[in-house]
């Protein structure tokens, strides 16, 4: 298992990796990049705090458990956003508007996130 100083750095990479994508034109990788943004800001949040989070089911369960401690619309909708990109990924059927407006949601769930990590 990865501390989560990893899996933030890995949040950032992926995130500035989807709007690289997204700039050539590559929507599927600019969307999958995006999901892999919020689930690895997502593990590392679960990291530092003892939480299981080895698999895709336990990014959903680490979720509500921020959703209830936070009632953040921003987590919310973000996390929502980066699951919708992760299914374009497989379905092909967003536009690149679409896609960029998700990525602004996914950018903003991954700042939100991170700033529950704290200065550590």
């Amino acid at each position: 298992m990865q501390g989560y100083e990893t899996y933030r750095e890995r949040s950032r990479i992926f995130l500035e990796q989807a709007f690289a994508e997204l700039d050539a034109g590559d929507l599927l990788q600019a969307a999958e990049k995006g999901w892999g943004a919020a689930a690895q800001i997502l593990k590392a949040v679960a990291a530092q705090r003892g939480w299981a989070h080895g698999s895709h089911r336990l990014l959903f369960a680490i979720m509500g458990r921020l959703e209830d401690e936070t009632q953040s619309r921003t987590l919310r909708y973000g996390f929502h956003a980066a699951n919708t990109l992760h299914s374009n990924f497989y379905e092909g059927w967003m536009d690149t508007a679409r896609v960029a407006f998700s990525l602004g949601r996914v950018r903003e769930f991954v700042e939100e996130a991170e700033s529950l990590l704290g200065g550590n």
